[in-house]
């Protein structure tokens, strides 16, 4: 559930949907049901940035596209709340949990409730005029979309971790193998990596810069843009610079590839089973698979589609790393 909100938001951004409900409330908004009560939320929408900046031609019928958009992603957040909450009071009451499944029952659930107040708040800084002001465009904060983002891999990390743990759990490993160890590290460098390649991705996607320097290997006839460091101070080029975030987003894409792949050409001299070997081969497919569809992506000026697919590609590509962790998790390195 949480991948598939993942894949939603990044449709929700990338269709412009996120700023078509312009009220939050914890157990959810009422869906207008006939033409008098859309017919209202029109009305709201229109005394907001994206409407007089943007969308002053738009129709009822265009309105009613972005916000059904919008209303799936916010109910599908909530479905996430209600299927983790409700069995997990049912179990606590009776007694089932440990005192160390308390504690992680307590971190995801909250980690689940500050993504949804991360997420109004994220859409908050997109309704505010004077945070157009600044900008002169009518989007919510990069900064705040990197954050709702990163919450939402940190919890689809967490959930995964602890599922693969129950259901594919892994016996303790002792070897006197440093290519095993130095494998080890090299799938924490790889998960890492990763990890930091996406939340550049919300930079870009946050910013429009996907749209800035649509070729690839250089960017326009150079392989460094002579805007790069435009802004003053130089600090900020790197987070709202569409250029820069562009290009850093470019050089961690190729930097996990090649990592990925070091992972997997290293893995040949380890004697592995066959779990480990099928999680870092199905790594190294997504890695290239990921790349190829960035590529693609900012070749054909990000279509829905293409830019959906590389945003829930990400998330597949860390599902792969964080299986490769688990395999390798209990490995331990006793010396000859």
């Amino acid at each position: 559930m949480v991948y598939v909100a993942v894949a939603l938001g990044g449709v929700t951004r990338l269709t412009e949907s996120g700023l078509s409900m312009v009220n939050w409330k914890l157990l959810g908004e009422k869906k207008p049901s006939n033409l008098e009560e859309w017919k209202t939320e029109f009305s709201k929408y229109q005394q907001f940035p994206e409407f007089k900046m943007k969308n002053r031609s738009m129709t009822l019928e265009e309105f009613k596209f972005i916000y059904m958009m919008e209303y799936m992603h916010r109910m599908w957040g909530r479905g996430i709340g209600a299927v983790f909450l409700i069995p997990a009071i049912y179990f606590w009451s009776r007694g089932y949990f440990t005192k160390s499944t308390k504690t992680r029952v307590l971190l995801l659930g909250t980690l689940i409730g500050l993504q949804g107040l991360m997420g109004w708040y994220m859409v908050k800084s997109g309704l505010e005029d004077k945070f157009h002001e600044i900008n002169d465009v009518p989007r919510v904060s990069q900064y705040r979309l990197a954050s709702h983002l990163g919450l939402a891999f940190i919890l689809y990390s967490l959930f995964l971790s602890s599922g693969l743990s129950k259901l594919m759990p892994v016996t303790k490993i002792h070897t006197s193998s440093i290519n095993l160890v130095n494998l080890k590290y090299l799938a924490h460098l790889s998960k890492g990596l990763v990890f930091l390649t996406a939340i550049s991705g919300a930079f870009v996607a946050g910013l429009d810069a996907g749209l800035v320097y649509n070729s690839f290997p250089k960017m326009a006839d150079k392989w460094i843009p002579d805007d790069i460091l435009s802004f003053q101070p130089i600090q900020r080029n790197f987070t709202e610079n569409p250029t820069t975030v562009q290009f850093d987003h470019r050089i961690l894409g190729i930097t996990t590839l090649v990592t990925v792949s070091g992972l997997w050409l290293y893995s040949r001299k380890c004697v592995l089973s066959k779990r480990a070997t099928y999680a870092i081969n199905s790594a190294m497919a997504m890695a290239w698979i990921q790349a190829t569809l960035g590529i693609t992506t900012l070749l054909n000026h990000v279509p829905v589609p293409l830019a959906t697919a590389h945003q829930s590609g990400s998330l597949l590509l860390l599902t792969f790393a964080l299986w490769i962790g688990q395999e390798l998790r209990l490995l331990k390195y006793i010396p000859k």
